[in-house]
């Protein structure tokens, strides 16, 4: 679940755009880390370095975005092994792997989607917080 409002301060242009490219990031690093999902996560991480010191509104959506890539790393990266493991014939094709495949699928286009709509309010200006990561970014930013 996705809610819209107002961040506790009005938010300015290069606010909004600098926390849109928070959730961008992960959408350009998908170019080069589709196989290897860490790829996402260091673009994004690098990203949230950049603007530590940036305005709360920013570092608020760095973070959230920050969050959401880690638990997108750990869910890609047990189905990578998994299906590596598959390959090299460790293990065999099992309904159990058919279904953390489509779970994972559902998680990874879930992500996707909610990572344009959030790009797309935080360039307005609007404060989006995630159900799970929201929490998580409320309680590390505390301005």
């Amino acid at each position: 679940m996705i809610t819209t409002g107002k961040f506790f301060y009005k938010v300015d242009e290069s606010e909004g755009e600098r926390a849109s490219n928070s959730y961008l990031m992960s959408l350009v690093a998908i170019v080069a880390g589709l196989p290897l999902p860490i790829i996402n996560l260091l673009a994004t991480f690098i990203f949230y370095l950049g603007n530590r010191k940036s305005t709360p509104f920013v570092r608020w959506h760095c973070t959230q975005a920050l969050f959401s890539q880690l638990s997108l790393v750990i869910i890609n990266s047990i189905g990578f092994w998994w299906t590596m493991s598959m390959i090299v014939g460790a293990n065999s094709l099992s309904n159990d792997y058919i279904g953390y495949m489509i779970v994972l699928l559902s998680f990874n286009l879930g992500e996707f989607i909610a990572t344009i709509y959030t790009a797309i309010q935080t360039r307005k200006g609007i404060h989006v917080k995630w159900w799970f990561y929201g929490d998580f970014s409320d309680a590390m930013i505390k301005d």
